[in-house]
This record gives C-alpha cells, structure tokens and sequence, in this order.
C-alpha cells in the first residue's frame, strides 16, 4: 500500500457523521424554515381596573377614663431682655474757670486748635476705636497710670478728658483715683467733696451722685474723696467692682477715665487695672528708664490693652509739628 493511499483510507475512517450524510443527501439548503407572514395576531385578554379601595384608618389612641387628651401647645419664643437703664451722674455743678486751664496749660476747649489738642485727638481716637470694636463696658473704662511722680500722668489724664468729651453726645467721667495724693480738682479749679473713697467705704453711697457736672459739656469729675489708711484694701474688695460697673451701667457712650498714683509707688494702679478695659502708660522722654517701664507694665497686666504715651517730646523723626497748618507763611 502507498503512502497516498494510506492517508485516503485513515481521512476516510475520521470523516464525520455530518460530512458523511453531506455526501449522500447534501446539505447545502439545509437551514431554519421561514417564518410565515400572513400568521394571526396573538389576542391579550382584557382586565377590568379595579375600584380603589379606602384604606382603613389607623385605630384611635384609647385615653383612659379621667384622663384628657393632649392639647398641642405653640412653642413660647422668649421675649428678649429689656436694655438696663442708664445710671444718671446727678452730683453737684461748678463752673472750670477757663484762665485756669490757660496757666496749667491744658486744652480750654473754646480756643483755637492747637498742637496740644492734635496730639490728644490721635490719642483718643485709638481709645475709641478699641470700645467700639470690642462693644463692652470695661472698653470705655481707661486707666491713666505712669512708673514715677513727675512724669505727667494727671496733666494727660485731663487733656484727654477734655478731648473725649467734645466727641458728639459723650460723656466723660474723670475719677481722681490718686487717693495719697489728690490732685485733678485743684489742677482744675474746683472743689472737691466727698467721693470714689467715701462711696467704697460706704455702700449707701451712690457714686454717680458724687460727680461733679462741669460748664464743659459733657465733663464729670468724681474727686477722690476721703481717703483713710486702709485704701488699698477698699480698691482690692469686690465692692469695687460693683461701682465701676455702675459707672457705666446702660450708658455706651460714657467713658471713665482714671487718674492713679505712679504704678511703682503705690499698689492702687494694680488694683484698678483689673477692672478697666485699656491702660495709658504715660512715660517721661528721657526720664524713664526701661526697667521702670517693663516693672510698670508688668504690675498693670491685670489689664490685657496698655498702650505707651510718651510725654514732654521735642524730637520728631518725621519732622511732623502740629498745629501750625493755618499759620500763614512769611
């Protein structure tokens, strides 16, 4: 048997039962039969909608006998606080003889602008811009304190009570706080009564009828009043708080500014600077030494505000001079 002959006789024994039927009966048109075009549409049965039907209502929460039911009530919407009513300074009246304020060389609010009024105007504005950003009582409290004697905290005190109380409908309060020594009612030329010692030693003593109402609109001077030996411990007592805030009680345009004794001399500056918003630390150009300075401030930190003046300057590194912008020039 040849090669070729053996290879026919082994395909023929592997064909297939399909390509052996394809030789006998071909199946060339073998494939799926058409579908017919003309067939009957299949019929949907119809289906009648139903009637809605209620749905039965929840059964009714049974109240037991004697019982009444709930009545839903509106929720009450609290009424909002009444402001407090301002606490009127209502104490006796004196006339500041304005010759007075020309020899001690303050400002007399009727003269022309000078370069003393523009300097406390720049001071006064950063005190007002503090109490209004910060809207709080304790904002519109100042303290005017200095290290030493003689280094002008009661002559800058005074400017800037006479400064903040030509601000439009304000109220000023100078309080002489300095109770060893007592100075402000003479600085100004009035007399001083009782006042902040008397209403501390006695609380039937309403401080605001203590204040002294001045021909200066919109100044007060409560004076230092009657001061005894155990003065520190008056301004360290909790009643001490309770009149300074009365002070300024219902009254946000009143601002309190206190004259105290040297922070380095007498404990009375600490005491109050617990209770006021801002602190002005009048220092002496050169005269005050830095370590006064960092002591001062260190016994003043009660307070979180204490901003630096500097007093009796006759340098200016900008050349800048107020008070002289409507001279004419020669």
């Amino acid at each position: 048997m040849t090669e070729q002959s053996k290879i026919n006789k082994d395909t023929a024994k592997r064909a297939s039962l399909l390509e052996r039927a394809d030789r006998v009966f071909g199946l060339d048109n073998l494939g799926p039969a058409k579908v017919p075009t003309n067939l009957p549409k299949p019929s949907r049965p119809q289906v009648k909608p139903q009637p809605a039907q209620a749905q039965p209502a929840p059964p009714a929460a049974r109240i037991p006998t004697g019982m009444q039911a709930p009545v839903e009530v509106a929720p009450q919407v609290a009424p909002e606080p009444e402001p407090e009513p301002a606490v009127s300074l209502s104490g006796p009246y004196q006339d500041i003889e304005r010759w007075n304020l020309q020899d001690a060389g303050l400002i007399v609010p009727e003269n022309p602008v000078t370069a003393l009024l523009e300097e406390f105007r720049i001071v006064k504005r950063d005190i007002i811009a503090d109490a209004r950003v910060r809207r709080d009582a304790k904002q519109r409290r100042i303290l005017v304190c200095s290290p030493h004697q003689g280094e002008g905290k009661t002559y800058c005190a005074i400017n800037l009570a006479i400064a903040l109380a030509a601000e439009r409908d304000a109220e000023v309060l100078l309080v002489d706080a300095d109770v060893i020594r007592p100075s402000v009612a003479k600085r100004l030329g009035i007399e001083a009564g009782r006042g902040l010692m008397d209403a501390l030693a006695n609380p039937s003593l309403r401080p605001e009828k203590l204040a002294i109402k001045t021909d200066i609109e919109g100044l007060f001077i409560l004076p230092a009043g009657t001061t005894s030996a155990n003065d520190s411990e008056l301004l360290a007592s909790e009643h001490t708080g309770e009149i300074l805030d009365r002070l300024t009680r219902g009254a946000p345009n009143r601002y309190v500014i206190f004259d105290t004794p040297p922070a380095l001399a007498a404990s009375a500056a600490a005491e109050l600077a617990a209770h006021v918003g801002q602190t002005v630390l009048v220092v002496r150009a050169d005269e005050t030494s830095r370590a006064a300075l960092e002591d001062a401030q260190q016994l003043l930190s009660a307070c979180p505000n204490i901003k630096l003046l500097l007093n009796a300057t006759h340098f200016s590194p900008s050349g800048r001079r107020f008070g002289d912008y409507g001279e004419s020039e020669e």
